[in-house]
């Protein structure tokens, strides 16, 4: 029996790390020099991006890139790695890649590039596509279809094939007289989806180019130096001895697994795997974990600073500012998740529920205490830190970027003194039992680095009123000099 439960076990656990593997890298994980290949291209795609974000190609007068030039690479990357990473059925082959795949990820990448490779020859010719644009259009349309397919699964395929259909037989007899209209002809769909930048290179996918790939960039590098983890272990000091104890500390996790990550299925990917079956250790059913752990990670979409892809579209197509939107979430995110707490703190009462044990105990009194003296303290660190650096611009002015990067410097030098004197943070064993949680105060000193990039986001964003992408660009350069120190 217990060899069964065993092989029942890893069985399970490989299902979750292709799960993870499926929604980080894709489902295929080839060996050797295939490897470097992928690697190099993803690599080449981020530094891109970077420069795409950075002030430096002004600086430098090179490598200015006009918002179509840049969504028709963007695309380019993303065609290319989407046939390598993905498998095209179930059967295909993981450990290599197919010749055909090798084939349809180069063509993609030329079709999705043609506006940029062709861009003089396009913009010589508004609105009168050549043979070649439109066999370009067409194959890069289909080919876009499959890439989703792979990468997303068939329903959002299905949905665009619909509205193709209906863009060529709109005047059909079966479609109802109230939807019906003239119809497309293929030269005209094709030029209208793929040679200008009303269809497939439209808002959208300006929208991606911009903000979306450095945000979850910024995100992914944030999860990978161990801010996730830092987060979640935080969140099961701060809470966990509490009845209900690990539900309410997937809440908090996942509130602040929003910060870094803008995906509902990452944050579940990051918390879940640990909070689910802690959850159902202490009473929770396995519906009930699940439910907890996948309200707690939507909502991370809506957490300061509003990671979400949606948010971005929202400030393209309405036209509100960006920190706008940041502040008008801040509310009903907060509201949302004291909610998801208290729902929580029902079930446990009702369940009878215990907490898990605590290393030191403290009478309400005192957590109170330690709790107003912390939110005390970050309010008028807050103030100090804002009034520093208005006074430091009136003493310096154009000067004083570089007296607050030297600034931030000593700040994680300091952050890193004090993560030095205490254990790191390993990841834990959600299957393994827990003797007890955590201490608090260590457990938020061991990681307080992490916090200095999200703080950099959030000042350009909502202090200095940067673009959403200028400050991604500051705060991602800040995480790799992070990981790389």
């Amino acid at each position: 029996m217990t060899d069964v439960n065993n092989a029942n076990q890893a069985a399970s656990d490989q299902d979750l790390q292709d799960l993870i593997a499926e929604n980080d890298t894709g489902a295929r994980q080839p060996t050797g020099m295939t490897a470097k290949v992928l690697l190099y291209v993803a690599v080449a795609w981020s530094l891109f991006q970077l420069w795409l974000a950075s002030p430096l190609p002004y600086i430098v007068s090179f490598g200015v890139f006009n918002s179509t030039e840049a969504r028709s690479i963007h695309l380019a990357f993303a065609v290319f790695l989407a046939f390598l990473a993905y498998p095209a059925f179930k059967n295909s082959p993981r450990s290599y890649i197919p010749i055909l795949d090798w084939i349809l990820a180069a063509a993609a990448a030329f079709c999705a590039a043609y506006i940029y490779i062709f861009y003089r020859d396009l913009a010589g010719r508004p609105g009168l596509p050549i043979t070649q644009d439109l066999a370009v259009a067409g194959a890069g349309l289909v080919l876009l279809l499959e890439a989703t397919r792979r990468a997303l699964g068939p329903p959002l395929m299905c949905v665009a094939v619909i509205f193709l259909v209906y863009v060529f037989f709109g005047n059909a007899s079966w479609v109802p007289e109230v939807l019906q209209w003239a119809g497309a002809s293929f030269s005209k769909a094709m030029s209208h989806q793929w040679i200008t930048t009303e269809g497939v290179f439209g808002i959208a996918l300006g929208v991606s180019t911009s903000f979306v790939f450095l945000f979850v960039l910024f995100g992914s590098l944030l999860d990978k130096a161990g801010a996730g983890n830092y987060f979640i272990k935080v969140a099961f000091a701060a809470l966990g001895h509490m009845r209900g104890g690990p539900a309410k500390a997937a809440v908090l996790s996942s509130a602040m697994t929003g910060l870094i990550s803008g995906s509902s299925i990452a944050n579940v990917v990051t918390t879940g795997t640990f909070t689910i079956p802690l959850m159902k250790r202490v009473g929770f059913s396995g519906e009930k974990a699940g439910a907890v752990e996948v309200a707690s990670s939507v909502n991370g979409q809506i957490m300061p600073p509003v990671m979400g892809a949606a948010a971005f579209l929202m400030v393209e197509y309405v036209g509100i500012p960006y920190p706008e939107v940041i502040k008008h979430a801040f509310l009903p995110a907060t509201i949302s998740y004291i909610a998801l707490i208290y729902i929580v703190h029902l079930e446990a009462l009702k369940a009878n529920m215990k907490g898990l044990p605590k290393r030191k105990t403290s009478t309400l009194r005192q957590a109170l205490l330690r709790t107003l003296i912390l939110l005390s303290s970050m309010i008028v660190l807050c103030g100090v830190v804002y009034y520093a650096i208005v006074f430091q611009k009136g003493l310096f002015g154009d000067a004083v970027g570089w007296i607050v990067a030297a600034e931030c410097a000593v700040i994680y030098l300091a952050g890193l003194y004090y993560a030095a004197k205490y254990p790191d943070l390993e990841m834990d064993d959600p299957n393994q039992p827990v003797v007890e949680l955590p201490a608090l105060g260590e457990t938020t000193k061991a990681g307080l680095h992490y916090l200095l990039p999200v703080v950099v986001l959030v000042w350009f964003l909502m202090i200095e009123l940067k673009s959403p992408g200028l400050s991604a660009f500051w705060a991602t350069v800040l995480m790799i000099f992070i990981m790389l120190t």
